[in-house]
C-alpha cells in the first residue's frame, strides 16, 4: 500500500478529461458529410408538421394574390425565399419553395420563389408577422332596452327581519319566512294574508313550493327541514340531519329530491318521499348559503362563505368543478330562467358563468354593499339586493345597470334597517317581490309609462368593457 502513488484532485480529474477527450476525438474527425438533399427534405417535411396548416391557408391567400394581380395586370412582388426556407426549410427543388400538401397526398412545388413573407414586410426583421387571419375589433353589443321598475305595494305583517320569499307555480299566492320564526303566505293580486304556519323554533331562512305536490318545504337556524301539506295546512315531514343552521333549500325540477345547505359547511341531498340524506356534499369549508337545482347539469350548484362556487354530479355525490374567481363571501346564485346560465354574487362583484363547465362570462361591478340576493326574469332583467337596502337593475346579456335606489324604509325604521334579504320574481316575470330588514315586503312592478324616449340607455362602452379575470 504505501508504494501507490499519490495524486492530487487536480491531476486526478485532468487525466480523466484526457482520456474522454482521447476516447471521442476519433469519432469527431471522421463525420459523414451532409446530404444536402435529405437535408432539404428534412427541412421541409418539419415545416408542414409544424406549420401545415398555416401554410395550406397561406398558399391560397398567395395563389388569390397572384390571380389578381395577372387580372390587373400588375405583377406580384414576392421576395427571394430565402427566410422562408432558412426558417421553415425547403424541398428537395433548387428553387427554395415550400411544397404545397394536397389531400390526395401529392406534392406539387410552387412555381417560383414563392415563401410566405410579403415584399412589403422589412427584410431585416427576424420572423414573419404578418396575420393571415383579420382580427375583428371587439366590440361590446348595446344593451336592450328595459322599463324602469317603481314600487307598487308594501305588505306588512311579519314581527321579524323577511328572509325568504318563494311564489307557487299558479302564480296565485306567494309564501314569506322571517325572524318571528312563522311562514305566511299571500294572496299575490291583493296583497292580503291568507294563512300562518307556525312550528319553528328560530328565524326561517328558506322557503320553495312544489309544482308537483301541495307541499310547502322550509329550512330555519333551528337546524329543521320541514314538509308541509297545504291541504292540511301540517307538518307531514322532518328531514334530520343537518348539524346546524340550515341556510337554503332548493327543490329539484324533475325529480322527487330536496337540496338543503346550511352553517354546517354542507349540502345535503334528500328523497322528498322516504326522508332519506341520499348524499351529503361536502367539500366547502364555510357555510354554505345558497344552493339551487335544474334539470340539466350541473343540477346542483353551491356558494359558500368560503368564497367558492361549486357544481356538484347529482348521481355521484361529488364536486365536478370548483369556481375560484371571487375573492369575498358568495351569499347568493341565481339561475337565468331560460339561458344554459348563472350568476353568482359577492360583496367585490357579481359573476357570470355559463353551463355545464362554469365557464366564465363576465363580470358586473358597481354594488358597493354585500349583496345579499338576487334574482332573474326570462326578459333579461337582474336585479341585485344589498345589506345596505340599495337595489340594482341590470341587463343580463351586457351587464348594463339600467336603474338603481334605495328602497323606502317603512316608517317608524331606523335607516339601519334597509337591508334587503330575498328577491323573486312571479311566475310571469312582470312582478318582484323583496323581503327586507324592515319586516315589511315590498311588491315592485314595471313602470307602464316609461319609454325608450322618457328613459333613454346611457350606454357609455368605455365603461363597460368585461374584465376577465
Amino acid at each position: 500500500m504505501e508504494d501507490v502513488q499519490k495524486h492530487s484532485v487536480h491531476t486526478l480529474i485532468f487525466r480523466s478529461l484526457k482520456r474522454t477527450h482521447d476516447l471521442f476525438v476519433s469519432n469527431q474527425g471522421n463525420l459523414p458529410d451532409i446530404d444536402d438533399r435529405l437535408e432539404k427534405l428534412r427541412r421541409s417535411i418539419k415545416a408542414r408538421d409544424t406549420y401545415g396548416l398555416v401554410l395550406d391557408r397561406a398558399i391560397k391567400s398567395m395563389d388569390a394574390k397572384k390571380m389578381s394581380a395577372l387580372q390587373i395586370d400588375k405583377p406580384l412582388a414576392i421576395t427571394d425565399g430565402s427566410m422562408a426556407s432558412s426558417d421553415l426549410g425547403t424541398t428537395g427543388t433548387e428553387s427554395g419553395s415550400l411544397v404545397r400538401y394536397n389531400r390526395d397526398k401529392e406534392k406539387t412545388p410552387l412555381s417560383g420563389n414563392t415563401s410566405l413573407v410579403r415584399a412589403s414586410m422589412p427584410s431585416n426583421s427576424g420572423a414573419s408577422n404578418v396575420q393571415l387571419i383579420p382580427k375583428k375589433a371587439p366590440s361590446i353589443p348595446k344593451p336592450k332596452w328595459h322599463a324602469p321598475w317603481k314600487l307598487s305595494r308594501v305588505i306588512s305583517g311579519h314581527l321579524g327581519w323577511v328572509r325568504c320569499i318563494a311564489v307557487e307555480p299558479g302564480n296565485e299566492w306567494f309564501a314569506t319566512g322571517a325572524g318571528d320564526r312563522v311562514i305566511k303566505i299571500w294572496d299575490l293580486a291583493s296583497g292580503k294574508l291568507k294563512l300562518s304556519l307556525t312550528g319553528h323554533v328560530s328565524t326561517v331562512r328558506g322557503v320553495a313550493v312544489s309544482a308537483k305536490h301541495p307541499y310547502l318545504f322550509s329550512c330555519g337556524e333551528d337546524r329543521q327541514v320541514k314538509c308541509w301539506d297545504l291541504e292540511y295546512n301540517k307538518v307531514i315531514r322532518h328531514y334530520h340531519g343537518h348539524l346546524s343552521a340550515v341556510y337554503s333549500l332548493a327543490l329539484h325540477p324533475t325529480i322527487d329530491v330536496l337540496a338543503t345547505s346550511g352553517r354546517d359547511s354542507t349540502a345535503r341531498i334528500w328523497d322528498m318521499r322516504t326522508k332519506a340524506n341520499v348524499h351529503t356534499l361536502t367539500g366547502h369549508t364555510n357555510t354554505v348559503a345558497s344552493v339551487v337545482a335544474q334539470a340539466t347539469n350541473p343540477q346542483i350548484i353551491t356558494g359558500s362563505h368560503d368564497s367558492t362556487v361549486r357544481l356538484w354530479d347529482l348521481a355521484a355525490g361529488k364536486s365536478v368543478c370548483t369556481l375560484t374567481n371571487h375573492k369575498k363571501s358568495v351569499r347568493s346564485i341565481v339561475l337565468h330562467p331560460s339561458l344554459y346560465m348563472f350568476a353568482s354574487a359577492s360583496p367585490d362583484n357579481i359573476k357570470q358563468w355559463r353551463c355545464p363547465e362554469g365557464n366564465f362570462v363576465q363580470n358586473i361591478s358597481g354594488h358597493t354593499a354585500i349583496v345579499n340576493c338576487m334574482a332573474a326574469n326570462s326578459d333579461g332583467v337582474l336585479v341585485s339586493g344589498g345589506d345596505n337596502g340599495t337595489m340594482f337593475f341590470w341587463d343580463w346579456r351586457t351587464g348594463y345597470n339600467f336603474q338603481r335606489f334605495q328602497a323606502p324604509v317603512q316608517p317608524g325604521s331606523m335607516d339601519s334597517e334597509a337591508g334587503i334579504f330575498a328577491l323573486c320574481f312571479d311566475q310571469s316575470g312582470t312582478r318582484l317581490i323583496t323581503a327586507e330588514a324592515d319586516k315589511t315586503i315590498k311588491v315592485y312592478k314595471e313602470d307602464d309609462e316609461a319609454s325608450e324616449e322618457t328613459h333613454p340607455i346611457n350606454w357609455r362602452p368605455e365603461l363597460l368593457k368585461r374584465r376577465k379575470f
